[in-house]
């Protein structure tokens, strides 16, 4: 298996069309052909099996709010494997290589979105902030959204702890 960091503005149109295709099958929102859910990110990681993309991860760098503070964050999204090779690891693997590139930055956390249980298995907790986040819909900026959030998950990467009960405000969209 063959792991590759690709830096965004690296993307081959080869490469971003073979992920949008993996995302195509890995899940049930649409993503307009796009290799990215609402905005692109920074770095992504893939996997490879004897030349055929077979994992994907995106990492994005950059500031929240969380109460009235700035942090400085990784996060991560569009975490896909292909559905013939779910169950070998691959998604692991990619989370592994994820984190050590979360952990080479200045971020206090790692943040994502989602349920899946190789996150707490890799040291993710749920955290129940309420949320802040630029509603985007086919492209467009549509408005601010406030909640609650269910799928809120953090990882911890130095010695700071997560204040739980204070809003996050994503300053953008959800990664």
């Amino acid at each position: 298996m063959l792991i590759e960091r690709i830096e965004e503005m690296h993307l081959t149109p080869e490469l971003d069309r073979e992920i949008a295709g993996l995302l195509l099958t890995a899940f049930d929102t649409e993503f307009g052909g796009n290799s990215f859910y609402k905005q692109r990110h920074h770095v992504r990681l893939t996997a490879r099996d004897a030349g055929r993309l077979v994992g994907h991860m995106a990492l994005c760098f950059r500031a929240i709010r969380i109460g009235d503070e700035m942090v400085d964050i990784v996060g991560l999204g569009e975490v896909s494997t292909a559905t013939d090779r779910r169950g070998e690891g691959i998604a692991s693997m990619l989370l592994d290589r994820a984190i050590a590139e979360a952990r080479e930055t200045k971020a206090d956390f790692f943040v994502l979105f989602g349920t899946a249980l190789l996150y707490p298995a890799a040291g993710f907790r749920a955290v129940g902030n309420p949320v802040r986040f630029l509603r985007i819909e086919g492209g467009r900026s549509i408005d601010i959204e406030e909640g609650p959030s269910s799928d809120l998950m953090v990882l911890e990467m130095r010695d700071r702890a997560w204040p739980s009960d204070l809003q996050v405000d994503l300053l953008g969209p959800i990664f």
